[in-house]
């Protein structure tokens, strides 16, 4: 495993430079070609002003330019910012000054919101635009800073780069209650650390190809993207309009012949509710991996039914901790549809620890709060120091007193067999399609309307691909017409579609709990038998 992330892909550049690095629909890049153009890239970068620790945001859906963007920014000595593509233009500026990029790299459908974005009263004029596609732009009202012409046209040779393992590699912003968007920092060493073991544990090898299939502002794709590099494998970029479509998805891991896949579990759901698994489906295909919320029991028994050839494996771990801090790879298909499946064990380097309100460790089979330690640990949030010191603490059973503890806001318990096992969430954070959603932002969202009087954001299970559906419920403001379709409306213009909720219902007035709490359990029964009535607004 090389120190920094992007050295991985100059190692079998000149091994073997002819190898397929990615590939995308009909398209493929050789290791060569990708090593040449993120040279080039990272030149052009370095010539608009970049140094080191400075921030890029990606703004651009997977394809090979993102590729090379997010290789040519750790070259430039710089951090990659992945942006979800499909953001609305106030989302996106947050996130943009949040973090003070230098650059934006776009392509793909992009323009449109570039423009809404570059167009706000008061955003920053400097901001430098590269447009990554080879596409003529259409409908812009801005002019690029460079496009790909350009930044082909550099030499292809290294270019000098000053960055250390210790350095971060790249921001992912999450979901944050205060309404802001929150940004976990995690350097090239991190990354490496978990490489090392995840690539060893997994067998992979050149001869491996591996799906891309999570978004590039998920952290499930570092997984993808480095672990592919670094053995010198090929990438296969899942195309995101196959994620409703189960049968596509099928066809993709038959005619790519992927080796490895990995994904959210609402996926893996997905396909199963609609049946498009034959046995002994998929001959090439040796590992299924999945990470970011709960697999159904007996979701994990359709799959490992027809795929007895396949190993199965269930990863756990926050953005905050490096793509994952535990596994758990299933000895056989389970015989019990409620038979719990366990989180397991902790990856090399790192430590799940199960404590009671004062940080003490509790009994075995108690459930507690879950702690991680270890090499995974985010420096913190970018620009948040509050927010970094109210959940990295320091360790207080360690005499290092510069160790830390990640407080991941989930439940756990330590089974008989020595195994951890998740018992959901301690706070209103929940995973939707392997998204992290604080609730709270969506409310802050919601009164910022100033159209409603109060409402609450709740999360009930469902069976479908998103694996939790978001409900509203609210009180309109005296004499203002409002109803769920206005403020759904209101709402994508400000979050992100998986934030947006889909079951609605209108009060004169919220329950209320004996100690004046809006009755939060009262409204999910509410939700759930109005939901099998039809009486709730589905939208």
């Amino acid at each position: 495993m090389t120190a920094l992330l992007h050295q991985g892909v100059a190692l079998h550049a000149e091994r073997r430079p002819e190898a397929t690095a990615v590939v995308h629909a009909a398209e493929r890049m050789t290791y060569a070609q990708l090593e040449k153009s993120s040279n080039q890239l990272a030149k052009v970068l370095k010539e608009l002003g970049c140094k080191r620790g400075e921030r890029v945001c990606l703004l651009m859906p997977k394809s090979l330019s993102a590729m090379v963007g997010i290789l040519g920014i750790l070259k430039a000595d710089c951090m990659y910012v992945p942006i979800d593509p499909l953001s609305p233009a106030q989302r996106v500026a947050k996130i943009v000054d949040q973090c003070d990029c230098r650059a934006i790299l776009g392509e793909g459908p992009v323009t449109g919101l570039l423009n809404e974005l570059l167009g706000q009263e008061g955003f920053r004029r400097s901001l430098a635009v590269g447009w990554m596609g080879s596409e003529n732009i259409q409908g812009a009202h801005f002019r690029p800073t460079f496009t790909q012409t350009d930044y082909l046209s550099c030499p292809d040779n290294p270019p000098d780069y000053v960055n250390t393992s210790s350095d971060p590699a790249y921001i992912l912003f999450t979901s944050g209650s205060t309404g802001a968007p929150k940004g976990v920092i995690i350097t090239h060493a991190s990354v490496s650390h978990f490489l090392r073991w995840a690539t060893r544990y997994f067998g992979i090898e050149a001869s491996d190809k591996i799906s891309a299939h999570t978004p590039l502002h998920f952290d499930l794709s570092v997984f993808d993207i480095f672990g592919t590099f670094d053995r010198g494998a090929e990438l296969h970029l899942v195309p995101h309009e196959f994620n409703l479509l189960p049968n596509k998805l099928a066809d993709f891991m038959r005619t790519s012949e992927l080796t490895q896949w990995f994904s959210v579990p609402s996926v893996l759901n997905y396909m199963a509710k609609f049946d498009v698994v034959k046995p002994q489906d998929f001959p090439a295909l040796k590992r299924i991996l999945w990470c970011g919320e709960v697999l159904p029991t007996p979701v994990l028994i359709y799959w490992m039914k027809r795929l007895p050839h396949v190993t199965f494996t269930n990863l756990y771990g926050p953005t905050e901790t490096t793509v994952a801090s535990s596994y758990y790879t299933v000895p056989a298909c389970p015989e019990d549809e409620k038979a719990a499946i366990p989180i397991g064990r902790a990856c090399d380097g790192e430590e799940l620890l199960v404590l009671g309100e004062r940080l003490q460790p509790v009994a075995a089979g108690t459930v507690g709060d879950l702690y991680i330690r270890g090499v995974g640990l985010s420096p913190g949030y970018w620009n948040e120091l509050e927010k970094t010191k109210a959940v990295f603490l320091p360790n207080p059973h360690s005499p290092d007193p510069t160790e830390r503890l990640y407080k991941t806001g989930d439940l756990a318990r330590i089974g008989e067999d020595g195994l951890i096992y998740f018992h959901g969430r301690s706070d209103f954070q929940i995973k939707s399609r392997g998204y992290r959603i604080e609730l709270g932002e969506i409310e802050t969202a919601l009164h910022a309307l100033n159209c409603l009087r109060e409402c609450a954001i709740l999360a009930i299970d469902s069976d479908g691909f998103e694996g939790k559906s978001i409900c509203c419920a609210y009180v309109p403001q005296p004499e203002t017409e409002v109803n769920a379709i206005v403020l759904r409306k209101k709402l994508i213009r400000v979050l992100s579609h998986y934030m947006v909720p889909s079951l609605w219902m209108a009060f004169d007035t919220l329950p209320k709990n004996s100690s004046g709490k809006i009755d939060r359990n009262k409204l999910k029964e509410y939700f759930l038998q109005q939901r099998t009535t039809h009486q709730s607004v589905l939208l």
